[in-house]
């Protein structure tokens, strides 16, 4: 969809978020805007500044997928996760300095990260074809980030607002599947030795595998498949925590071993 097929409100709340981003500083709740139109136009207000940002240059290196949690999803009214873009500037190593002008409103998850090695094209993709395309899997810590002030937050402006995306940092040890089992994988996240947030594999819709499975067909449903190379953050594995400048977190998965957060100063 071209921008000059948006309907007007959808426009209005894609500039709204876009102006967040560039100036850094975050905007009412674009929902009232969506009202009529409700998680569709949401969706297209994502898309647009995607293809607004794919325009000026960053570059679509994966997918995220928020609200795994049930009790988010109640909070939030659904019954479905949703999804967003990770783009190649928002990918940190282990231990790399995070700028902390660049995150809005920052929060850290822990999550597991896969990496495609096969493109997943297919309608109906079964459990083995997912399992067959993932490369490998990895730790990862999800920064979370709202261009809407004060995280007042609704479903349609989550989705509208990339699914909240906006960094994420990846562990340097790949693992294969069939080394871990990710269903049972405990996770701890500490800030400065202080465990701050706990969770399972199984807390991620019942494995991370299945959040997979639902981003990949609905993907293919859409006409924007997965490709081979492509990060996939299947979702929390527990509650998020706020993060302050300086904050350095470390999470650890059972089986994957550990990964490191670095806020930089504000200064």
């Amino acid at each position: 969809m071209t921008a000059n097929t948006h309907s007007g409100a959808v426009l209005q709340a894609a500039d709204l978020l876009m102006q967040a981003h560039t100036t850094g500083a975050p905007c009412v709740p674009v929902r009232e805007l969506l009202a009529d139109a409700g998680t569709d136009a949401a969706y297209a207000v994502q898309s647009l500044n995607t293809e607004r940002w794919v325009a000026q240059g960053r570059r679509l290196v994966g997918r995220k997928i928020g609200l795994t949690s049930a009790s988010v999803q109640r909070q939030l009214g659904v019954d479905e996760p949703d999804y967003g873009m990770l783009f190649a500037d928002m990918a940190y190593g282990d231990g790399e300095e995070i700028a902390w002008r660049q995150m809005m409103q920052p929060k850290v998850e822990a999550e597991v990260a896969l990496v495609l090695e096969r493109d997943l094209t297919e309608d109906g993709l079964t459990p083995a074809e997912l399992i067959r395309a993932t490369a490998y899997v990895v730790p990862a810590i999800e920064v979370v980030c709202s261009r809407i002030a004060g995280w007042n937050i609704r479903f349609v402006d989550t989705v509208a607002d990339n699914a909240s995306a906006g960094a994420y940092v990846l562990g340097h040890r790949p693992m294969k599947l069939d080394a871990v089992e990710l269903r049972l994988a405990g996770m701890v996240m500490e800030r400065a030795g202080e465990p701050l947030s706990f969770g399972v594999g199984a807390a991620c819709l019942g494995h991370p595998l299945n959040a997979a499975a639902w981003l990949a067909r609905t993907m293919v449903r859409l006409g924007q498949p997965l490709r081979a190379g492509d990060t996939i953050l299947t979702g929390a594995l527990g509650p998020m925590v706020a993060v302050q400048a300086g904050d350095v977190f470390e999470a650890r998965i059972e089986g994957l071993g550990s990964v490191r957060a670095v806020f930089g100063s504000a200064a």
